[in-house]
């Protein structure tokens, strides 16, 4: 009896010192990466078996004990999860239990329309189209920004996202992020603005990041427009009238639409269009709320990305027969305008 004992003894003592060797040594994988899907609700027990699915060579009796061992009073969270060689039994927990999930990343870019955004997100990878076959005006309401129109109201940056999330939390962090920067940038700008709200800051803003063809400009293009703003006069920017064609456009701006009236026009209506025209950086935030103290009111590109400015119609034209000559429309354009 006293031999069975001690033999019983010992095997259990080899099981216990084999099942802790086993939680030392890297996990077997069925590739040098796998990934695992923990479900919504899962236990710990689906959280082994869906291990060893996805590639974990172990037995998942043996994955759930340790899980059940070690985890106490900790639970898992859902969500995809990349396993990669080296990772032991404790490794693989513990991402389970920080929710440590795959992460990928879509970026939003200065200047772009909210139709670009949308088109970016259908693109982007492994992120669940929540908003497909939504209009602009459902996917603002269910944003919580009912009647509010989506152009410039969301901030270009790069967003991260859990596998198989959905686009709306991408929106909702672009929307809060664009929120914070706008109001930061409002509550920093310079006295005497001829904008009343954070809002015309934010319009303003989106016709500047479309106009600046190299960052040190946006101040004193912001100053321009500022400046036209002040004394009544038109901001007259192809931006703005080339946003009022939309799907219209072709990519050739011709005179007959600086003449052909839409809300954007801002040849033929005076002050600032009805809303932004793009999403603008914070560069362009703050060159609407700080301008350059400038007494220029036109400006042209030169070709190589900077703007000429003139603070006279007549140096606006010698600039535009300088450096667009022979450019059709757009150097007419330029010569009446704000810019090109």
């Amino acid at each position: 009896m006293r031999k069975l004992l001690a033999l019983l003894l010992i095997v259990i003592a080899a099981a216990a010192a084999g099942a802790w060797w086993w939680t030392t040594q890297p996990l077997p994988l069925a590739a040098a990466r796998v990934e695992i899907s923990v479900p919504n609700g899962a236990s710990l027990r689906t959280a082994a078996h869906k291990a060893v699915e996805g590639g974990v060579r172990t037995y998942p009796e043996l994955l759930q004990w340790y899980f059940r061992l070690a985890a106490r009073e900790q639970t898992i969270k859902p969500g995809e999860y990349e396993v990669t060689r080296g990772m032991r039994p404790a490794d693989l927990l513990d991402k389970l239990v920080r929710g440590d999930r795959i992460v990928l990343t879509v970026t939003l870019v200065e200047g772009w329309t909210f139709k670009q955004v949308r088109q970016a997100l259908a693109r982007a990878e492994h992120l669940r189209p929540e908003t497909a076959g939504m209009s602009n005006e459902d996917v603002m309401k269910a944003l919580g920004k009912p009647g509010v129109a989506p152009e410039g109201r969301f901030f270009p940056d790069t967003y991260h996202y859990a596998k198989n999330s959905g686009d709306l939390a991408v929106l909702r962090q672009s929307l809060q992020l664009m929120d914070r920067r706008l109001s930061a940038a409002w509550e920093a700008r310079a006295p005497d603005l001829p904008l009343k709200s954070a809002d015309e800051a934010l319009i303003l803003a989106s016709i500047v990041e479309k106009e600046t063809g190299q960052h040190a400009d946006r101040p004193e293009i912001a100053g321009v427009f500022i400046n036209r703003l002040r004394i009544g006069m038109r901001l007259q920017t192809d931006p703005t009238v080339i946003y009022g064609l939309g799907d219209a456009f072709d990519g050739n701006l011709r005179r007959s639409h600086l003449t052909t009236d839409t809300p954007y026009n801002t040849y033929t209506r005076a002050g600032l269009p009805p809303t932004p025209i793009a999403m603008p950086g914070k560069a362009s935030l703050m060159a609407a709320v700080q301008p350059a103290q400038t007494k220029s009111l036109y400006f042209v590109a030169r070709g190589d990305g900077s703007s000429h400015f003139s603070p006279s119609l007549s140096e606006h034209n010698r600039a535009v027969n300088r450096y667009q000559r022979g450019g059709g429309a757009a150097a007419g354009s330029a010569a009446e305008g704000g810019g090109n």
